[in-house]
C-alpha cells in the first residue's frame, strides 16, 4: 500500500466521520462546519484520485457558499438565533479542530503530488480531465446524471413546501382561488343619489374691544 492510498483511506475516512456528524449534533452552527469539513475532505479524495477540476470545482462552489446555505436553512426552520449570536467563543474549538483537519489534510495532498512519480489522471488515456469528465457525463453517466438532478428537484420542492405550513395568526395565499377571482368579487357598485352641498354658514363679527 503506497502513500496515495493510504492518504485516501484518511480522506475517506474524515469525509465519512464529519457526514455523520454533520447530522448527529444538535447544535446548528457545528453541523455547518462538519458540512465544511466532509466537503473539503471529499474534494481532497477526487484531487488525489486524479480529479482535480471536481475538487476545486466542489471547494469553490460548496465549500465558498455553505454559510449561505446554513443561513438559508435557518430561516426555513424557523430557529430562535438569538442564542446563536451570543458567546462566539463557545463555538472556537469546534472552528479550530476543523482547520486544523483542513490544515492537515492540504500538507498530507501536497505532500503525496510531490512524492508521487507518475502524476494521478481520472482519465486513462492521459487527456485532460475536464474533456473526460464531460464526455463521460454526458454518454456513459446521463441516466444517473439525470436521475441526480430529479431527485434534487424533488428535494427543493420539498424544502419549499415544509416552510409552507400552516400557522396560527398568519396570513397564507391561495393561487388556485386568486387565478378564479372575477371582478364582481372585487369591486361593487353601489349607486348613491347626488345630495346638494349646503352653504356655509357666515361668521360672527367679532366683538368690539371695550374700552
Amino acid at each position: 500500500m503506497d502513500l496515495a492510498q493510504i492518504a485516501f483511506f484518511v480522506f475517506a475516512f474524515a469525509a465519512t466521520a464529519a457526514a455523520v456528524a454533520v447530522i448527529s449534533v444538535k447544535n446548528p452552527v457545528h453541523a455547518a462546519l462538519s458540512l465544511v469539513l466532509t466537503f473539503f475532505s471529499v474534494a481532497c479524495v477526487w484531487i488525489i484520485a486524479g480529479a482535480e477540476f471536481l475538487g476545486v470545482a466542489l471547494i469553490l462552489v460548496y465549500v465558498g457558499a455553505v454559510m449561505v446555505l446554513f443561513l438559508f436553512v435557518v430561516m426555513m426552520l424557523d430557529i430562535d438565533v438569538a442564542p446563536l449570536r451570543e458567546g462566539y467563543v463557545r463555538y472556537l474549538p469546534v472552528g479550530l479542530l476543523v482547520a486544523v483537519v483542513m490544515l492537515v489534510e492540504m500538507l498530507t495532498l501536497i505532500g503525496v503530488k510531490a512524492n508521487v512519480a507518475t502524476p494521478l489522471t481520472a482519465d486513462p488515456s492521459g487527456g485532460e480531465n475536464t474533456a473526460w469528465l464531460a464526455r463521460a457525463l454526458f454518454t456513459e453517466f446521463l441516466l444517473p446524471f439525470e436521475v441526480a438532478a430529479v431527485i434534487l428537484t424533488v428535494a427543493v420542492i420539498a424544502a419549499v413546501m415544509l416552510t409552507l405550513r400552516r400557522r396560527p395568526g398568519a396570513k397564507h395565499q391561495n393561487p388556485s382561488e386568486q387565478a378564479r377571482v372575477r371582478a364582481s368579487d372585487r369591486l361593487r357598485m353601489v349607486k348613491m343619489d347626488a345630495v346638494k352641498p349646503l352653504p356655509p354658514e357666515p361668521e360672527a363679527p367679532a366683538e368690539e374691544a371695550k374700552p
